[in-house]
């Protein structure tokens, strides 16, 4: 047998192990005949990213089922991979070049990819190496990234498929814009924040001149340069003989309508809503319904576009409100403002507040696509777990707008879409409302000497640039609506229709979604037909989180449903998040963000993980804290003790088989089969995605049955049995501590392959060990071995609670319920004396209880402890009304401030959370401080 160091040391063992995995090739599918295959495809992580808690609890989850399949004798793939993360990643290079004095558009579209994809080799793998610190068992030689070569011609096999269906196409109406991003963002890519803004009141006089006005309600005056109507209810006698008229529209020269829509909430504000078409989605429906004019006056960089008029044009959104309100109150036409608290939507990746902008983008028709994927669902072909989140996923589906999927950056999949001018008549070209409103391209000089940046179609055409120069000039070129896109497989240089050279691409990207939708089956190798593809299509299993369900997973379901025909996992486990101690949400403003690389340094990767596993409950957030992963670590140092008793007991393992036996004593039995019972409840605990259970089960197995009780029930036997009896419970230590490991090393790989290949000297690794399972269980051995424990715990818990010191030996007498208590408890006499500190132990079913004797009632036992000699009993109980007394008064201090009003509204809710917590440890005390009192004086003593 080697031998053990003393200590153990994460830091000398993780590298070495990890390397020797994956030199070996232990994370690569075996493809032996008859294994059944299990696969999960990583959630891809963000390009930039970097190892946070939500990865680490997601990684661990993943490698503990994988680690676990191999181990049951499954081909497993883990298949891990990359996302480019489009506005995230653009946003990061933009940053680095700005320190260079540069930015993409002096850069071009070609130099800036090329720099993106240069940062992207240097600093792109960094989340990789972090997931190999964990302790992920991916299969690296599979990697893949969702710009690679084969998944980006998966991803236009699919634009080609929907395109040609017609389940894409192109729309102009309102979108979520980030104008500092420059992009448009789909509805799930708003986070809503609630914030203190104002209600402003703002009048519109009647054109008429009859000097009446209405007042409307907004949030955002600098809108009002926009309105094209203002709205009332049809039934509203405050307005209806108003309605038709129109209305002198300040601060503009136009006037506008007052309509009648059944949509305006007559209890709301004044009743009279003002309408903004291309700022408001709410605006935009109306405006459609009624015919109104859309009149954008925001741009794309946030600023007041010419539209909104000479004096506000140029100004930012926020310093035109500014001015709006300046000017309003100046021609005394502010009926006043108030506080208003309200959601306002922010971009998710830099958290700029987003502008309802009307655009033309690319959607995906979605509705068909959802159908067969809420059937999946409710058919049970895939489930969601915990079940908790079914009614949400029906609840989004069966609401599914259509997919916006075109952005407005370079970094990503451009789309496979080709325009050719020279096949617009010259009519077409002439219609301004044709056109989406702002041309973006290369600086232009004019004849006069003057630089062009941007404008209408018209205005550019009017500015004397021919439509030929617009054309050649522009990095962004807006054709006419009426000009039928061309969609290819290829990359087009001329139109297939008219031969013309002058074709144009759509230089928008594809949302990042788009080609992660695809992730399940384009990893594989789709659109061929792989061995990878027909082994582990359909996946096994999805670990994602809550907050890309509708993101990310249904994406994938309606897009595997539909290019597969088959679903693209079976089963889809949502964890929670990972919250601080104090059941906080981790974010850097509030400074409780744990870095997991630092928790690996400080406690090794081992403890790290199982901390997480063990908090692992479905539909509860994991509260984490540094003290916990410290636990574990002592757990990880007890198994590690536990082992390093056993080699040095120096009775090495005989080979033969513990189960043939016939010489194992009642102890040996027992944890033979507690052994059985861990192991299938691990296997539950895993099959059914209860990962706490699962970890409880195996820590109190080794804690509590394998260290805390069979060690110490073992000690006699080995120092001073018989050369069988030390034999057979030397067989029983070695094969209940290799049995172990085998279940622990799912949660725990690195500590579980040094103490597999050290103390049992294996080939290969303990990965590729089979799990335990089908071993015996012996119910007989369980139960008896209940009332042993039952008079060990029973005479413990006297000594503790009385605080009998342990240096003194005690007298004791065990009344038994049963027969079989009695024999159990006679033939194991030794070992009750041994762990109890007894000098005397007398069993038997007629025994009275001694005078002054404290007593434990358990089942089918009632134990007596005679205190004479062992006590004072008065001055125990002297004490211990002391002790009770600090303990009420404390008590009736917390009560007092609970039952202060001024306190229980002004406390913060962690100080209150810790004051109750306070209240319940200190009652808990003082019931047992009462039981002690009361077994005491039962006792023979005076209160």
């Amino acid at each position: 047998m080697n031998e053990l160091k003393k200590n153990y040391s994460p830091e000398e063992i993780e590298d070495r192990w990890y390397a020797f995995w994956e030199e070996n090739g232990y994370f690569k599918p075996d493809f032996q005949a008859g294994k059944e295959a299990f696969s999960i495809v990583i959630p891809p992580p963000n390009v930039t990213g970097s190892l946070h808690m939500g990865h680490a609890l997601n990684a661990t989850i993943q490698d503990i089922l994988a680690r676990w399949k191999r181990m049951s004798g499954h081909k497993v793939l883990w298949l891990p991979g990359t996302d480019h993360a489009g506005i995230a990643t653009q946003n990061v290079v933009e940053r680095e070049i700005a320190k260079e004095g540069l930015d993409r558009h002096k850069m071009g579209r070609e130099a800036f990819i090329e720099k993106v994809w240069t940062w992207k080799a240097e600093y792109g793998g960094r989340i990789f190496h972090q997931l190999r610190k964990i302790g992920a068992s991916c299969d690296w030689s599979r990697e893949r990234f969702t710009l690679d070569e084969g998944l980006s011609r998966a991803v236009r096999e699919v634009f080609v498929r929907l395109f040609d269906e017609g389940l894409i196409y192109r729309d102009g109406r309102l979108i979520n814009w980030c104008p500092r991003c420059h992009t448009a963002l789909s509805d799930l890519e708003v986070e809503y924040e609630d914030m203190e803004g104002k209600l402003y009141s703002l009048r519109y006089p009647l054109a008429d001149g009859s000097g009446h006005h209405i007042v409307v309600a907004t949030t955002r005056p600098e809108t009002m340069l926009g309105d094209t109507a203002v709205a009332v209810h049809p039934e509203d006698e405050r307005y209806r003989e108003l309605i038709g008229k129109n209305l002198d529209l300040p601060l503009t020269g136009r006037q506008i309508p007052i309509i009648a829509d059944e949509q305006v909430d007559p209890q709301f504000g004044t009743g009279a809503v003002k309408v903004t078409p291309a700022h408001d989605f709410n605006d935009e429906a109306m405006g459609k319904r009624h015919g109104l004019p859309f009149i954008r006056v925001i741009s794309e960089e946030g600023t007041m576009s010419p539209e909104a008029g000479e004096r506000y044009a140029g100004l930012d959104r926020y310093k035109c409100r500014k001015r709006v309100i300046e000017d309003l109150t100046e021609l005394g036409l502010m009926e006043g403002e108030k506080k208003h608290p309200h959601s306002v939507g922010h971009c998710y990746r830099c958290k700029t507040i987003i502008e309802p902008l009307l655009t033309i983008q690319w959607y995906v028709k979605i509705a068909p696509l959802a159908e067969e994927a809420i059937r999946v669902v409710e058919d049970g072909r895939v489930r969601l777990i915990p079940n908790s989140w079914d009614n949400n996923y029906f609840g989004w589906m069966r609401e599914i707008k259509d997919w916006c999927i075109s952005r407005q950056i370079w970094w990503g999949h451009q789309i496979p879409v080709w325009y050719c001018p020279d096949c617009a008549t010259e009519s077409d070209q002439q219609k301004q409302g044709d056109f989406i409103e702002h041309i973006f391209f290369e600086p232009m000089t004019l004849a006069d000497g003057s630089s062009v940046m941007g404008g209408t179609y018209a205005e550019l055409t009017a500015a004397g640039l021919s439509h030929e120069a617009i054309v050649g000039n522009s990095k962004i070129i807006r054709v006419p609506r009426t000009v039928k896109p061309l969609c290819a497989r290829e990359d087009l240089t001329s139109c297939p229709h008219c031969g013309s050279g002058k074709i144009i691409r759509d230089p928008d990207v594809l949302d990042t979604w788009f080609s992660s939708a695809l992730w399940p089956f384009s990893t594989l190798g789709w659109p061929d037909t792989t061995e990878d593809l027909k082994t582990f299509y359909p996946t096994s299993t999805l670990v994602t989180g809550f907050d890309i369900l509708f993101f990310w997973v249904a994406r994938m379901m309606m897009m595997g449903l539909k290019f597969m025909d088959e679903v693209p996992f079976r089963d889809v486990y949502i964890h929670a998040l990972v919250r601080d101690s104090k059941g906080q949400k981790m974010s850097k403003s509030k400074g409780n963000v744990t870095d997991p690389l630092i928790m690996i340094d400080k406690f090794g990767a081992d403890a790290f993980r199982f901390s997480l596993a063990a908090f692992a409950a479905q539909g509860r957030d994991v509260r984490f804290s540094e003290e916990r992963v410290e636990g574990y670590r002592y757990f990880i140092n007890k198994l590690w003790n536990a082992t390093r008793f056993i080699l040095n007991a120096g009775i090495p393992a005989s080979g033969k088989d513990v189960y043939t036996r016939d010489d194992l004593a009642l102890p040996d039995k027992w944890i033979l089969s507690r052994l059985s019972a861990t192991a299938g409840e691990v296997s539950r605990g895993l099959s059914q995605y209860r990962f706490n259970d699962a970890a409880n089960s195996i820590y109190h197995f080794i804690w509590h049955e394998f260290c805390d009780w069979y060690i110490e029930l073992s000690k006699p036997a080995l120092y001073q049995g018989s050369e069988v009896e030390k034999q057979a419970v030397a067989d029983t230590l070695f094969h209940v501590l290799e049995k172990v490991i085998r279940i622990l090393h799912p949660f725990m790989p690195y500590v579980t392959e040094e103490l597999w290949k050290t103390v049992f000297e294996k080939e290969g690794s303990i990965m590729t060990a089979a799990f335990p399972e089908g071993l015996p269980r012996d119910v007989d051995a369980e139960r008896e071995m209940a009332f042993l424990l039952d008079a060990v715990t029973g005479l413990r818990s006297i000594r503790g609670e009385l605080n009998i010191a342990p240096s003194l030996e005690v007298r004791a007498e065990i009344k038994t319920g049963s027969a079989e208590a009695e024999r159990v408890l006679r033939g194991n006499i030794a070992a009750i004396m041994k762990l109890t500190r007894a000098r005397e132990v007398q069993i038997g079913p007629d025994l009275a209880r001694p005078e002054g004797a404290a007593v434990a009632v358990k089942d089918q036992m009632e134990i007596y402890l005679p205190l004479e000699g062992l006590l004072d009993i008065d001055a125990e109980l002297a004490r211990l009304g002391k002790e009770l007394a600090k303990v009420e008064e404390s008590i009736a201090f917390l009560n007092k401030k609970f039952s202060n009003e001024s306190f229980m509204k002004k406390a913060p809710q962690d100080v209150l959370e810790k004051e109750k917590a306070k209240l319940s440890d200190l009652t808990g005390k003082k019931e047992k401080i009462e039981e002690n009192i009361a077994a005491l004086a039962a006792a023979g003593g005076k209160r």
